[in-house]
């Protein structure tokens, strides 16, 4: 299902979600004008797998959809699906700053197991979990895996990964009375935000399943 025209798919993408060019080149770690040098001169000829995978993220497409292989994060003949193991992490603490999203390897999960999670296989992700203001939930150095679609649908209470005040964290969410949002911390030795406007909240997908070391 790869895209015929890559750059055509991300000027559409861009427009659709608002953002712009020199916003997009600084989310991938480039100058101001290398994103609209893509799409309106063919500079460079194909985006790098690392600056494919955070734009992906950023929109939740497909990678394939911004020029990867047709093969990539596909269904494997023995039934495992690939998910993509982002190297970021989340804070369950005071806080992270995400300094990217680079592709950091792929995990194999069933693909019939992941649809009975409820999720689309090509909308999840895994990361990691940093801190531990989620006890006990979730300890440090958990891997999540996060489903990116739950951002674009109504909210539900439950354990997301969000940024807040531009930082990258792992938070449960409440709806609060007067349609404020309760952003909160399991461990109570952390702080919480009980009334927070949802605008200030960024949704980033849903956290669906954890993986830890015994």
């Amino acid at each position: 299902m790869k895209i015929a025209d890559p750059r055509a798919e991300l000027e559409r993408l861009t427009r659709q979600h608002g953002a712009d060019y020199a916003a997009l080149s600084r989310l991938v770690g480039r100058n101001p004008a290398y994103i609209q040098q893509f799409i309106k001169r063919g500079s460079p000829r194909n985006l790098p797998e690392r600056e494919r995978a955070i734009l992906a993220r950023y929109f939740g497409v497909d990678t394939r959809s911004l020029g990867a292989p047709d093969d990539d994060g596909a269904v494997q003949p023995d039934g495992l699906h690939l998910v993509p193991k982002l190297a970021v992490g989340a804070s369950a603490g005071a806080g992270a700053w995400a300094e990217g999203e680079a592709l950091a390897g792929r995990v194999g999960f069933d693909e019939a197991w992941l649809r009975k999670l409820g999720v689309d296989p090509k909308q999840v992700s895994l990361i990691r979990v940093e801190g531990d203001s989620m006890q006990p939930v979730l300890n440090d150095g958990d891997d999540i895996m996060v489903d990116r679609a739950a951002a674009f649908l109504t909210l539900r209470d439950g354990i997301h990964v969000i940024r807040l005040d531009g930082v990258l964290m792992v938070k449960r969410l409440a709806r609060a009375p007067g349609g404020l949002l309760s952003v909160l911390s399991d461990n109570p030795a952390y702080p919480s935000w009980p009334e927070r406007d949802p605008a200030e909240v960024e949704l980033v997908g849903r956290v669906v399943w954890v993986g830890r070391r015994l």
